[in-house]
């Protein structure tokens, strides 16, 4: 918890007991920690240097902590200072980056990424640095970072940015597929489906995309793209790809039009969801955990509320009722 303010585990513990017990000698603390007694040393030191310890007046082996709440006030009060100044000098280097690339060279307008952390790192760094908007082509075969490591989808949604993200069919049908995607739903992001996404590719606020550069089986390298011509077309193939996707929702409440008694529950919606996205009745039933019988009784059942005949019509009635989004 304290690792804010520069303390590393074991000088945590440190501290933390010399509060608890008031005073204490190296060779008590070390024992206390568990730890060697030149290393509980070298954390007492640190903690001197820190203002958060002391050697006591009554001998120089022995050890006392200062007042929690003077001592990490100041240091809490330091941090806040520096990290203002930190905000102050981003502001002012993104005033002058935007002077300086009003008019960029060519050879300025991409960036080359190599090396899987370097693709990841750089992947987690637009996300973190979108204000508005994330659009996205997902594949099923991620290279440097899956759809439950992708950290920074998680905290950029929760900061307000909206997210617009188009799923390869593929993607589905994987073992975290449908706990990936209820995950997205839960963070209200917009997902869709289509058969085939032509590339993977990422754009933040318009501004900035990243699309990969190199095949599946070779070391990960990916292009990043700033503000220009290029990344235009980009943003146009996402908006083409987007327009034809089918949108996915799972869970959701039953329509208004639907009579009390005959509603869906969310197990049948998320079937029809699944279903429409182009799974079959046994990808359904794996990737919800349910037999394949429960699956195609449950599609029955519905085909017998709608009163249709076929899948097809279901499909129809499914969206006249409310019960999927168009």
């Amino acid at each position: 918890m304290l690792g804010a303010i520069g303390l590393d585990e074991t000088q945590e513990a440190a501290y933390r007991t010399l509060v608890a017990v008031g005073a204490a000698e190296v060779s008590d603390l070390a024992h206390r920690l568990s730890a060697d007694e030149a290393d509980t040393e070298r954390a007492l030191r640190r903690l001197e240097r820190q203002g958060l310890a002391a050697q006591s007046s009554s001998g120089t082996a022995r050890w006392v902590a200062a007042p929690p709440g003077v001592a990490l006030g100041a240091l809490l009060t330091q941090q806040r200072h520096e990290l203002e100044q930190a905000e102050l000098a981003a502001v002012l280097l993104a005033e002058e980056y935007r002077a300086e690339a009003s008019e960029p060279a060519v050879h300025d307008l991409v960036e080359v990424v190599t090396g899987a952390s370097a693709v990841a790192h750089r992947f987690a760094q637009l996300q973190l640095g979108a204000t508005e908007e994330v659009c996205a082509l997902v594949t099923g075969q991620p290279v440097a970072v899956t759809g439950l490591d992708n950290v920074a989808e998680e905290r950029a949604a929760s900061r307000g940015v909206q997210y617009r993200v188009v799923l390869e069919r593929e993607v589905l049908t994987l073992p975290r597929g449908v706990v990936e995607l209820t995950a997205a739903l839960g963070r209200d992001e917009q997902v869709r489906v289509v058969d085939r996404v032509p590339t993977k590719l990422v754009v933040a606020d318009r501004t900035l995309a990243m699309v990969p550069l190199t095949g599946r089986d070779a070391e990960p390298a990916a292009l990043v793209v700033h503000a220009s011509g290029l990344l235009e077309s980009l943003m146009g193939l996402f908006e083409a790809v987007w327009r034809e996707a089918l949108p996915v929702r799972l869970g959701e409440s039953a329509g208004r039009f639907v009579a009390e008694g005959d509603a869906p529950d969310s197990t049948d919606l998320r079937i029809l969801s699944l279903l429409l996205a182009g799974l079959t009745d046994a990808s359904v039933a794996k990737q919800l955990e349910l037999g394949l019988r429960t699956v195609q009784r449950r599609v029955k059942r519905l085909m017998e509320v709608a009163g249709v005949s076929t899948r097809m019509q279901l499909g129809w009635h499914a969206y006249e009722r409310g019960w999927v989004a168009r």
